[in-house]
């Protein structure tokens, strides 16, 4: 990342977050304080930096202080347990020993936040910053996003989900990606959609690099590394092209004809797994050889993992008795090892 850092602003944002986020880590608790009362105050300054960002200026120090033991005493409230028989109690704190160690967490969460540059502290009051403004409204935006998930699929796993949107169109799609991607650091979900590109589903392929096209910037490192992996080449030449700034239709011009061969027999795969076979004869025209034969010669070449199936499934579908014959000659061909 800090390689990163002379080329790509977006980088340099996403380091300071990654800071953001740790702001309790970089500011060590007070000592003397349980560790569920430190925990229970982190949990709670979200919506002190809420109310810091809604207010859009200062914010007084005991307007904070009153939000902060609210959110706690909501949490207390939420984690009580029935207790079953007769138990000893312990005495209830008091309102004042409770306040002032509200005080004193409040204290610390503002003077950690300050630390990694998320707000300044004046006399009394405390002011989001412009980074720490933008860095909340960011979180804000990442849960309103992942509220908007109509098909349900944000709890799912990468392969699951991207089954989920395989028969949407591509913008209610995409708007599952995105919920799905707001519910997730972006690291792991990166990882993740990566692991199912890798497995034996062609369908999945295609729609994990789909997903990853609504990641953006942050993917591209991973996407670039993947280039050297044969089933994953093409897909990623492909979303690095139109991420550094090619139009769709003219990005297949990245790829060698070699390349081109395998996605066909990819994607011809993916119908064939999945689609209906009416789509598979029409694959026939998203070839780049131009005619059946010259395809056919390429396709037995190119060593793709799945060919014989494609073939036997293309001839199956193709209503020319003729075609279908040749394609299922290649098929045994290919099958048998001749050439």
């Amino acid at each position: 990342r800090l390689r990163a850092w002379n080329r790509d602003d977006s980088a340099v944002l996403r380091g300071w977050v990654a800071l953001f986020d740790a702001w309790s880590l970089v500011h060590p608790s007070p000592e003397g304080i349980e560790a569920t009362a430190v925990a229970e105050a982190v949990e709670a300054v979200p919506q002190v930096l809420s109310l810091l960002q809604l207010s859009a200026g200062p914010v007084p120090v005991p307007a904070l202080l009153d939000l902060l033991g609210q959110r706690v005493a909501e949490l207390h409230e939420e984690r009580c347990e029935v207790p079953y028989g007769p138990r000893e109690q312990p005495a209830p704190a008091t309102t004042e020993t409770s306040a002032d160690l509200n005080a004193l967490l409040l204290d610390w969460a503002l003077e950690g936040l300050a630390a990694v540059g998320a707000l300044t502290l004046g006399a009394g009051n405390a002011t989001l910053t412009p980074l720490g403004n933008w860095a909340v409204w960011v979180k804000l935006e990442q849960i309103c996003v992942a509220a908007q998930s109509p098909a349900g699929n944000i709890e799912q796993p990468a392969a699951d989900m991207l089954l989920g949107c395989a028969r949407l169109t591509p913008g209610p799609a995409r708007a599952e990606y995105r919920a799905w991607l707001a519910a997730r650091p972006v690291g792991s979900a990166v990882t993740e959609l990566l692991a199912v590109a890798r497995g034996e589903d062609a369908l999945l392929r295609g729609l994990a690099f789909e997903a990853l096209r609504v990641v953006g910037a942050p993917a591209e490192p991973v996407v670039r590394s993947v280039v050297t992996e044969a089933p994953l080449r093409p897909y990623a030449l492909l979303w690095l092209a139109e991420y550094e700034g090619a139009d769709p239709d003219d990005a297949q011009d990245v790829l060698s004809r070699e390349e081109a061969t395998w996605l066909w027999v990819d994607t011809a795969a993916a119908v064939a797994d999945h689609g209906e076979t009416g789509l598979l004869v029409r694959h026939l025209d998203s070839a780049v050889q131009g005619t059946v034969p010259a395809l056919l010669d390429e396709v037995r070449a190119v060593g793709h993992p799945r060919t014989v199936q494609v073939l036997v499934a293309l001839a199956a579908a193709h209503p020319d008795p003729a075609l279908a014959k040749a394609v299922r000659r290649a098929a045994f061909q290919v099958h048998t090892g001749g050439a």
